[in-house]
């Protein structure tokens, strides 16, 4: 049924998209952009772009950031865990104002006639799962920039994704300024704080009594704390599935998290009291000499911040994190 509702729409997602701008400031005024035609390679081959996409649709957690950093507003996004991609986090809601997206899917559940109906003229999916059959069905509406090659599903670099959006928006030298920008504040806070240079680090969180996740280093949270300096546990990854970016860990292999700094991300005071209150975890040196640090995914959203690890949410996560880091010094 997908399919077909898709074919259906198919003609005017392909024709129509660039004639209907009056929701899409990606192409003001009409002018031709210089950096057109544009081949991006990606995990599903190479999508080659015509003219300045002026409705775009990004399907990734945090691809409408990148999106909305170089300027455009995406027309559809989707949902993940129900937060709305949209007015919520305090870095992008001034981008959105009072145009949100529509939501056309849930993580990598795509709602096919959604999107069609839509009329993109691309679709952006970085920090996605997408799969090959829905690259194929979304082919038909649109052009499609995929995962970036070379990397697994959810692990490509903030810097990478940066780069594919900005060349697939025509956006390129924008993109590689505002990713400067950011490499600029990751090394100024380095020289201000040369004691965080060689400390091992793990990033964790738990959902649930006697289950804990400690992240690899090719997710975004590992990520943020690296480029701060920090040195991340090897022995995390080693206890990840293949292709994971994270460890399931019980509370008997809590001793991998025994780091010079442990940082919870937790989504309430009553998760860190539990954790806390875990046998194993009180025996470990990094919780007695009160080096683990709870940080909470919202409100304030420090966590959402160094999760999402975008060229728009880094700054605010790095004014949020700094202090805490450093409090006990």
């Amino acid at each position: 049924m997908a399919v077909a509702v898709v074919a259906a729409f198919a003609l005017s997602a392909c024709g129509g998209g660039a004639e209907n701008s009056e929701s899409t400031p990606a192409a003001e005024g009409g002018a031709k952009n210089a950096a057109f035609p544009v081949a991006v390679q990606h995990k599903y081959g190479s999508t080659k772009i015509e003219a300045e996409p002026r409705k775009v649709v990004t399907l990734g957690l945090s691809d409408q950031d990148a999106v909305l950093a170089l300027g455009v507003k995406p027309v559809g996004a989707v949902d993940w865990f129900k937060e709305k991609p949209y007015g919520k986090w305090p870095w992008a809601k001034e981008k959105w104002g009072s145009q949100p997206p529509q939501i056309v899917g849930e993580r990598d559940e795509y709602n096919m006639e959604k999107i069609a109906a839509l009329q993109p003229d691309l679709i952006i999916a970085q920090y996605s799962g997408m799969k090959k059959e829905q690259y194929d069905t979304l082919s038909q509406i649109a052009k499609v920039v995929a995962q970036p090659k070379g990397h697994p599903d959810y692990a490509a670099p903030w810097q990478v994704m940066t780069k594919q959006i900005g060349k697939a928006l025509g956006k390129e030298g924008q993109a590689k300024k505002l990713i400067a920008g950011i490499d600029a504040r990751f090394a100024a806070v380095r020289d201000k704080h040369p004691e965080f240079a060689g400390k091992t680090l793990a990033v964790a969180d738990s959902f649930e009594a006697g289950k804990y996740s400690a992240f690899t280093k090719t997710d975004p949270k590992a990520i943020f704390f690296s480029e701060l300096g920090f040195a991340l546990k090897p022995g995390i990854d080693k206890m990840a599935k293949p292709g994971a970016n994270v460890a399931e860990l019980s509370a008997e292999k809590l001793n991998v998290l025994d780091v010079d700094r442990l940082v919870w991300v937790t989504s309430s005071t009553e998760a860190n009291d539990r954790i806390k209150a875990e046998a194993l975890y009180k025996k470990l040196k990094v919780h007695k000499e009160k080096r683990d640090l709870f940080v909470p995914y919202q409100d304030p959203d420090i966590g959402a911040a160094f999760s999402f690890n975008t060229v728009l949410s880094i700054p605010y996560a790095l004014d949020e994190i700094e202090p805490l880091l450093t409090a006990e010094d």
